[in-house]
């Protein structure tokens, strides 16, 4: 995805210094570190979640990995 957007002209020649220094691209800098903020905040956001709140969010990471297209008959659902 694409997104143009304005960067403050005194932290560009940052960027491109850091770019440099790292043998990487400005974009590769930037999304390095776009994703380590995102990274940090998530866990942050762990962090402060209580016992159940984790388990529940924990139940709703499987929920979306379960795959909705197997189906199992009811007498399977209920005997051993």
């Amino acid at each position: 995805m694409r997104k143009i957007i304005d960067i403050d002209d005194q932290i560009i020649p940052k960027l491109k210094l850091l770019a440099a220094l790292e043998d990487s691209s400005v974009k590769k800098v930037m999304e390095d570190a776009i994703s380590w903020y995102i990274d940090h905040k998530q866990n942050e956001q762990l962090k402060k979640m209580s016992a159940a709140q984790k388990e529940d969010l924990g139940l709703l990471l499987l929920l979306q990995q379960a795959n909705m297209d197997d189906t199992i008959s009811e007498n399977d659902l209920f005997t051993e």
